[in-house]
């Protein structure tokens, strides 16, 4: 990952917080930062460093917090105690969880700083840089609200002092909001090579887009936007977020290249009908020693330069089955879910290599299924939280249904609600 980043240092003590002071390895001043073109690209490879790296940043916190509410982890040393408590959840799970404050405190100020740059994109006179810049800055606000939107039942969008809470619906409408105008730009604007070379090489900015719009309006209901969008994603592209031994892969970092934290847990984390196959491919993928051991080191957390996905391709194939079922389009949820359980080729090498779907030709079932292969497909991603919910999986299978406001956002806006009740 490139070094000229600039990062707002100030933390954001919850929303009242608005302004901060940026630092560089060149000392610019804040000014000096949102007023040049080339100030503004170094301010978008910030919101990467800021979303992705270090046990504070978002992916640790979201796949972390994740993986312990819906049992894919599971605590190795008790002296963790903020991961001890998210996996015991209930109430149990406190305000002052440094886990939750970093994944609440991180996502909003990778929003914060994205606004800054969609805010001063006129400052940028090139117009095939200045189209990469807004759609970068529009795709990480909309990841930092979805981030919110899958953990929390409400979260402030605007930053202001005491700043209203808005609900998740409202969030990830923000969100599609953002996506959008980060796909017409790019049509309208396809960016230069000035603009990527200049940008940390990693995420595929269209596919992403197009990704994020599939998985966020499927969070919202949204079944035939959902369809359109997943169809738009190529099945060839990759994009993930890069990391290197100076800003390293924050799970192998944290969690996996030492065994004292967390580890995942046997068969993906599922019991009974939902365990996997014996011959499912994406055992020998996910765990180094195959899947009905607790020993194996998620793909995708290997080493301190393993690429994190930001989303995978079977994503969007299970997006269109569980949109289409939703529809009660059977025939159509049915042959999208046989792509998944069937491939034997991904850009990843996720494939589960298996027989097409056996069971009965209904609704709920075909659900439960597809429900099924998200879990195994989409392991320690960060969304089987939002998953369980949605398709209404029994309270057993997760230790929280929303998480509680953190302190840090308590201490300082007001606004904050009543923390829910589990």
């Amino acid at each position: 990952m490139k070094k000229n980043i600039i990062i707002l240092s100030a933390a954001l003590l919850g929303l009242g917080a608005c302004t901060g002071e940026y630092l560089n390895p060149g000392t610019a001043n804040e000014q000096q930062v949102i007023t040049s073109q080339t100030g503004l690209i170094a301010m978008v490879n910030g919101l990467q460093q800021k979303f992705t790296t270090s046990r504070a940043g978002t992916i640790y916190a979201a796949i972390t917090a994740d993986g312990l509410t819906t049992k894919q982890l599971k605590v190795l040393n008790a002296g963790n105690t903020d991961e001890v408590l998210l996996e015991s959840g209930g109430t149990s799970l406190i305000n002052s969880n440094g886990i939750l404050n970093n994944l609440w405190n991180q996502a909003h100020l990778t929003k914060s700083n994205a606004d800054i740059i969609i805010k001063n994109i006129n400052n940028a006179p090139d117009p095939a840089i200045k189209s990469g810049i807004l759609a970068y800055a529009h795709t990480y606000r909309a990841l930092a609200l979805g981030t919110l939107a899958t953990y929390w039942e409400q979260a402030p969008i605007q930053v202001a002092a005491n700043a209203p809470f808005s609900s998740r619906i409202d969030l990830l409408k923000e969100a599609i909001k953002s996506l959008e105008t980060a796909a017409s730009t790019l049509t309208a604007n396809p960016p230069s090579a000035g603009f990527t070379s200049g940008v940390v090489g990693s995420i595929n900015i269209t596919n992403t887009v197009y990704a994020l719009q599939a998985r966020y309006n499927l969070m919202l209901g949204n079944y035939d936007a959902a369809i359109a969008a997943a169809n738009k994603v190529s099945d060839t592209a990759k994009s993930g977020f890069n990391f290197d031994d100076v800003n390293p892969n924050p799970i192998f970092f944290n969690t996996f290249g030492n065994r004292n934290v967390t580890e995942p847990s046997a068969d993906f984390g599922l019991t009974g009908t939902l365990v996997p196959t014996a011959t499912d491919g994406r055992k020998a993928f996910y765990y180094s020693a195959g899947g009905s051991t607790n020993l194996g080191k998620a793909s995708f957390f290997t080493s301190n330069t393993a690429t994190i996905p930001v989303y995978l391709f079977g994503e969007m194939i299970l997006i269109k089955a569980e949109a289409y079922a939703r529809k009660n389009s059977l025939t159509e949820a049915v042959s999208e879910l046989n792509k998944v359980m069937t491939k034997t080729v991904d850009a990843w090498g996720v494939a589960a290599a298996g027989t097409a779907y056996a069971g009965a030709n209904t609704q709920d079932a075909i659900l439960n299924e597809i429900y099924r292969q998200r879990c195994i497909e989409l392991f320690l991603s960060g969304m089987r939280i939002e998953d369980s919910r949605r398709f209404g999986r029994p309270a057993s299978e997760r230790s929280r249904n929303f998480y509680p406001y953190p302190l840090s956002e308590r201490n300082n806006n007001t606004s904050t609600p009543a923390d829910p009740s589990n």
